[in-house]
């Protein structure tokens, strides 16, 4: 059994670090967390605040949790009695190793160590460090605190203790903790979920239908039944005698250049960046990209009670 009131550290109060921070004080921790940021420390609180409030705790029950993080002026300070460390910094190489060196020096020698990415090999974030043995991966999905998964990656260093505690205070946070046995780029979910982009973007880019064609397919058909039903288990339950067939027609048809879309390219250099500039590969008015924010944050919502039926 995972032990609680356990010093949790959080390196980031953004997005990811502030949902890190959340999950970990409503499972009973206490957090310190920080951010080199000084408008992002102080709106903490009430970033944390209101997304307790979207996953329906009432105000009693988040003044509790808030009781728990306490916000810290610098990395030192945050992690110099922690149990575990949380990076939840920018994706930029040498800003997370320049972290871990800061993170290395004030932390107890027994502390473990994790960097959040979503791409980046953590062998070469922690590469630099004196005790590699306790330094690993934690990518957490975006909303931290409504997506159920964690994928904890293990480097060529890092222990089996290490791995094993981890997976532990994961669990003990209601989290849906994974393995990745090798640190490969992107880990398991995101290879996953970028072979489908690229071939979602081929689709469009050699005129075989439109963007929002892509998308409708996906949302009424197999991406209804994909948060009950896996890949390998949707082909054991058709047969792998017809997934070959399947395989042995179409494969060779899919996208397979080792680079970006020329497409995918032309978007950014156009400026064409998605919702947040107004057009990608559809057009989005503020109204419009809002509405899709809070349909995800609703449906995320309701799918956890519905699981967990």
């Amino acid at each position: 059994m995972t032990v609680k009131n356990q010093q949790i550290a959080v390196i980031g109060a953004g997005l990811m670090g502030h949902g890190i921070a959340l999950v970990m004080a409503r499972a009973g921790q206490n957090v310190a967390i920080t951010d080199p940021v000084p408008e992002a420390r102080a709106a903490l609180p009430d970033r944390v605040s209101d997304s307790l409030h979207l996953m329906g705790e009432d105000d009693a029950q988040i003044a509790k949790i808030l009781q728990r993080i306490e916000v810290m002026r610098d990395t030192a300070s945050a992690v110099e009695k922690a149990a575990f460390v949380f990076e939840a910094a920018p994706e930029k190489l040498g800003l997370k190793q320049s972290i871990f060196s800061e993170i290395e020096k004030h932390a107890p020698a027994d502390c473990i160590l994790a960097s959040n990415t979503s791409v980046m090999p953590i062998t070469k974030i922690m590469g630099g460090l004196e005790f590699r043995g306790r330094a690993l991966g934690t990518h957490w999905w975006n909303p931290p605190h409504m997506i159920p998964l964690v994928e904890v990656i293990r480097t060529e260093w890092t222990d089996d203790s290490a791995m094993d505690a981890m997976m532990a205070l994961l669990a003990d946070a209601g989290k849906t903790p994974v393995r990745v046995e090798k640190d490969v780029p992107g880990f398991i979910g995101n290879r996953m979920q970028h072979a489908l982009w690229r071939e979602a973007i081929s689709l469009v880019e050699r005129g075989i239908c439109d963007a929002e064609a892509v998308d409708t397919v996906v949302k009424s058909c197999f991406g209804r039944r994909l948060s009950v039903l896996g890949p390998l288990e949707n082909a054991d339950l058709v047969g792998t005698d017809l997934t070959l067939d399947i395989h042995s027609q179409v494969l060779a048809d899919l996208e397979h250049r080792p680079g970006p879309s020329p497409l995918l390219e032309q978007l950014v250099e156009n400026g064409k960046l998605g919702m947040k500039s107004g057009e990608g590969f559809r057009r989005w008015t503020p109204e419009e990209a809002q509405t899709v924010r809070d349909r995800v944050t609703t449906h995320l919502g309701r799918l956890e009670t519905i699981l967990e039926k």
